[in-house]
């Protein structure tokens, strides 16, 4: 799952990861998100820090809740060091700084599939 209020974001992360053989869906509303991930479980969740109706770390709290195991990526334009220590205390797999480059996002999808296969 992409989540990031800028759809052009979505679009780009979910045509590579589709390419890379994941099924994926994108989301520019994190409340729309949330609802499709009380309906199915994913895995992998991808979410911009800043948005309009819920912001990076409470979808992190909500996607936890729901599925512990689910690993969830935060990337942002506003990486600040109290932000990415709230998002490690509460469980982030990864943060990621926006621009970023897209072997950088793609490792960490990597790194989070790799991370679940152990677990199971």
């Amino acid at each position: 799952m992409i989540i990031d209020d800028e759809s052009i974001v979505g679009k780009r992360l979910h045509q590579i990861f589709t390419k890379m053989g994941y099924v994926v869906e994108a989301y520019v509303d994190p409340i729309q998100a949330m609802s499709a991930a009380e309906k199915e479980p994913f895995d992998i969740v991808v979410t911009d820090l800043k948005m309009q109706e819920m912001d990076g770390l409470e979808v992190l709290r909500r996607v936890k809740k729901l599925r512990p195991s689910t690993r969830v990526i935060i990337i942002t334009g506003y990486a600040e060091m109290d932000t990415a220590d709230s998002a490690f205390k509460e469980g982030v797999f990864d943060f990621i700084p926006k621009p970023f480059r897209l072997d950088v996002i793609k490792e960490a999808i990597l790194n989070a599939v790799e991370s679940l296969a152990k677990e199971n």
